[in-house]
């Protein structure tokens, strides 16, 4: 039989992963390029022969998404796969619209497809959009199995934005692996706090042999999830993160609510910031969704440094660039913190933005007066670096995960805003994870 004809839409991370799991020996398909979007700077660029198999000995050209039909024109491809996440299902059913109406094949792949099976017990965590609360759960849970006297690595979802060969199979055991490995602030805004917390991260394009890697030095692994993707390997428990602060988006949202449906336990994380109807809705919604699912209801509550130091001030925040972005959220812990301490007023920072980082609120425009901490190279970490310093404010607040003066100079003072996961009620997490894994 002829191959088919095989186009991946994606953004560097699940169209990887569902390539080198499917397709890379597969005679049966012929994969002519990827298309790429969401993330800076990837298209133009190749899959390389390195990862992309016997069958690809040029490796696979990389394209933007908005040269879709033309691609499928030239090429006659005959099946479009979507492999990227956070987006609405209108969204996703406009691309199959435009794939359709240009003469192929559109498909979604899922779990058996796609899942790769580990040794070793595998607990995911993963959310219904991007800036749910997977990382300070991830967290959690990494403390309480720890303490149960189990050893545990984090793999996190890919964020693959340099050289993919060297990239392949990355594993970070402290600080200097963080800067060995070139990550970006996006990067390291998922990595440093599991090392702050003396938990081995691993992480990069090849999914499969991560895994194997990972599974030589831990009883049990992590799948630390990215946006509101579901997980790369089989769950032997699966907790699935949801934000009452969009209500509503855990049945509107792709694979968003494929997780609701997977998911063995939820948590409804921010009931502390959140509106009570809202928390009740969404409540509502997914035990609708999944009547079987454990609810656990969290917190997230907020640290600074400082808190009097930000009474009465004029501040500039800072908040994780794709929960803004493609996440949507016109806020996070900066802003709350910033009103919750008594900031006297929060600047809008677009008018101080400069080159890139003008252009993400271009292309994001209701962002919101927050600045995104995009990093996703060197010129726009400067970039990010020049906005932060053009500001006239009196204290930034930066409610990223990292400690962004790490890899920045910052001419005023900053204060970090840090936040954990606290159940409230129960069942709690350590109930549920002593009934299914016990102890050691």
């Amino acid at each position: 039989m002829t191959p088919v004809r095989t186009l991946i839409m994606g953004a560097a991370g699940r169209d990887f992963h569902n390539f080198n799991v499917y397709f890379r020996d597969n005679p049966a398909y012929d994969v002519v390029a990827f298309t790429a979007t969401q993330i800076p700077n990837i298209e133009g660029r190749k899959y390389p022969a390195e990862l992309a198999g016997k069958l690809y000995p040029n490796g696979i050209p990389i394209y933007p998404e908005s040269d879709l039909v033309k691609l499928i024109q030239e090429h006659k491809v005959e099946q479009v796969v979507f492999a990227y996440s956070d987006v609405p299902h209108e969204y996703v059913m406009h691309k199959a619209s435009t794939v359709m109406a240009a003469g192929a094949d559109f498909r979604l792949m899922g779990p058996q497809s796609t899942m790769v099976k580990s040794t070793k017990p595998v607990v995911s965590i993963c959310a219904v959009r991007t800036g749910s609360g997977k990382s300070q759960t991830t967290r959690r849970v990494s403390l309480i199995l720890r303490e149960m006297g189990f050893k545990v690595a984090a793999i996190r979802h890919p964020m693959p934005y340099g050289d993919l060969v060297k990239q392949a199979v990355q594993r970070f055991a402290d600080y200097s692996d963080l800067d060995k490995h070139e990550c970006t602030i996006e990067e390291r805004e998922e990595y440093e706090p599991h090392l702050d917390n003396g938990v081995i991260v691993y992480a990069g394009v090849d999914y499969e042999a991560i895994l194997r890697q990972a599974e030589k030095e831990v009883d049990i692994v992590l799948w630390d999830g990215g946006n509101n993707d579901f997980s790369f390997y089989v769950p032997d428990l699966s907790i699935v993160v949801v934000d009452p602060h969009r209500p509503g988006n855990e049945y509107t949202y792709h694979p968003g609510e494929t997780n609701v449906r997977l998911a063995d336990v939820f948590v409804i994380n921010k009931v502390d910031t959140a509106n009570p109807e809202s928390v009740i809705a969404v409540r509502n919604r997914i035990t609708e969704l999944n009547p079987s699912a454990l609810v656990i209801e969290g917190a997230s509550p907020l640290f600074v440094d400082d808190p009097e130091a930000i009474r009465g001030k004029r501040v500039l925040v800072i908040e994780d660039g794709p929960t803004l972005t493609h996440g949507e959220m016109k806020y996070g812990a900066g802003w709350v913190a910033a009103r919750r301490f008594g900031a006297g007023e929060i600047v809008d920072p677009r008018p101080f933005a400069v080159a890139s980082i003008a252009d993400t609120y271009k292309k994001y425009p209701n962002t919101g007066t927050i600045l995104p901490a995009m990093g996703y190279g060197d010129a726009q970490v400067r970039d990010l670096e020049a906005t932060i310093n053009n500001s006239d404010v009196d204290l930034v607040i930066s409610g990223t995960p990292i400690d962004l003066t790490r890899i920045i100079k910052v001419n005023k003072p900053m204060q970090r805003v840090r936040y954990e996961l606290q159940e409230i009620g129960q069942p709690t997490l350590e109930e549920i994870l002593k009934e299914k894994f016990g102890k050691k």
